[in-house]
């Protein structure tokens, strides 16, 4: 139970720059900010839905220890391999000198680290 609500703080504090991502780019390609919410909250909307699907497909305790943990370790896989092969280099194309990325980027993981522990009281 503890695990959860440290999990879906995470969440819900990673949704605001996630949605900032995503309308941004809706943004510059249409100048519509209404678009640019609209593709932010469809994309927003998915994820409550999709963890109420895993939900029903995963309700019950007939799974074991090794199966969350190989499922917790191929999405934390996806997670960094999408952050180091795609978020980090894009966003240093915007950064060339690398004014701000570096800061960013350890600044995003101590708030992560931050919220952890205060979720560990």
């Amino acid at each position: 139970e503890k695990l959860g609500g440290a999990i879906a703080i995470a969440i819900a504090l990673h949704n605001i720059p996630e949605g900032v991502c995503v309308a941004m780019p809706v943004y510059y390609a249409t100048k519509s900010k209404w678009k640019g919410f609209w593709w932010s909250f469809v994309s927003g909307v998915s994820e409550p839905i999709g963890g109420l699907i895993g939900y029903v497909i995963l309700d019950g305790d007939d799974m074991s220890d090794r199966v969350y943990g190989v499922l917790f370790g191929i999405v934390g896989g996806m997670m960094t391999y999408i952050s180091l092969k795609e978020l980090i280099p894009t966003a240093l194309r915007y950064d060339p000198e690398d004014r701000y990325v570096s800061n960013s980027v350890i600044l995003g993981m101590a708030i992560m680290a931050a919220s952890l522990l205060l979720m560990a009281v």
